[in-house]
């Protein structure tokens, strides 16, 4: 394939080359978690990801592991837009030497078992798909559907200024479970017990879609958003779609007692934690009037969420601020593929 004369990054290539093809109003300009169809009264909720090795997965991570992230990180889009999954297909690029599977049977007995535990938990089943061989890497695409409320599904565009700011559950941990994992004598360096090291893995392997928060968010939230690429980008992606700016009291941003002692002992960490990836919980804005309700049908949900800013004016900018008040440098980039990172 020819080399193009400049490089370019992932929203970049899909704002110059397919951003135009999609004339439709399901596809909301390409800028959210996902589409949605309207048809006699209903309202399907659409939406797809793909997992590679070696990119969204370590080669050595355990098969139920790799189909349970395959099929949560779709989850946790349906579970963005307070959908209700209905069911998925599933498209599963196997590398093969000389004509057959590479992978032994043993392997996607496992990764069927991972799926099936995920999908017992979402209370839905497979509907189709595709499999293909392939040179390498193993590549899983699942596309997940579920069914919406009509005039009660959260776009990231819907942010008002005074809007509050929550996320749910904690922010860092499966970044720092992916470190554990590339370098196992951080948990001496961060304190850190066997069960917290665990911990933290498993929110890197398993993420855990907030689907019983979705009731909520039909309720109260003018715009949501799963957290997947970073919390500081994922919450400039949000202002930026909405056309407003934020200030976040980083003070605020709920961090597991792990990630708590990683900060401690290494003084960056907190701002690689901002930007880090794999968080897969919910960004949510919420009228000021409507805070204390939206609390109480979280807390109902059994689902914690935190207050960690407000939205403010138009401008597309987001203020970190620490101690005193005082503004944190935090990349805003977030993550994005042909940017120059590696594994997320």
């Amino acid at each position: 394939m020819a080399k193009g004369s400049e490089p370019e990054g992932e929203f970049e290539i899909i704002a110059r080359y397919f951003a135009p093809l999609a004339s439709s109003d399901a596809a909301l300009g390409l800028m959210d978690d996902a589409a949605i169809l309207r048809r006699d009264g209903s309202t399907l909720i659409v939406t797809t990801d793909v997992i590679v090795e070696t990119v969204h997965f370590l080669s050595g991570d355990p098969p139920d592991a790799i189909a349970h992230k395959a099929l949560a990180v779709n989850l946790s889009d349906l579970a963005a837009k307070a959908a209700t999954p209905v069911g998925y297909v599933l498209t599963l690029c196997l590398p093969s030497e000389d004509g057959r599977p590479a992978i032994p049977p043993d392997w996607l007995q496992g990764f069927a078992d991972g799926l099936r535990a995920m999908q017992q938990l979402a209370g839905i089943a497979l509907i189709g798909g595709d499999t293909s061989a392939i040179p390498g890497p193993l590549t899983i695409s699942i596309t997940a559907f579920g069914q919406g409320t009509e005039g009660k599904t959260p776009l990231r565009r819907g942010a008002k200024p005074g809007d509050r700011l929550y996320v749910s559950g904690t922010i860092g941990d499966a970044a720092l479970g992916l470190r554990l994992l590339r370098n196992p004598k951080l948990a001496a360096t961060w304190q850190l017990d066997p069960m917290q090291v665990e911990a933290l893995i498993r929110r890197y392997r398993y993420p855990e879609p907030r689907l019983q928060l979705a009731s909520a968010l039909r309720e109260f939230a003018s715009a949501a958003m799963d957290i997947s690429d970073g919390l500081a980008g994922d919450i400039a992606k949000l202002c930026t779609a909405s056309g407003v700016s934020a200030e976040v009291d980083a003070t605020t941003v709920p961090l597991s007692e792990a990630a708590k002692k990683a900060c401690k002992a290494e003084p960056d960490a907190f701002s690689q934690i901002l930007s880090a990836c794999d968080d897969y919980e919910i960004l949510t804005a919420v009228p000021e009037t409507s805070a204390v309700a939206f609390e109480s049908a979280a807390a109902r949900a059994i689902v914690p969420v935190r207050r960690i800013g407000t939205v403010t004016e138009a401008g597309g900018m987001v203020r970190f601020l620490g101690e005193g008040g005082k503004t944190l440098p935090v990349s805003q980039r977030g993550y994005t593929h042909f940017g120059g990172q590696n594994n997320k």
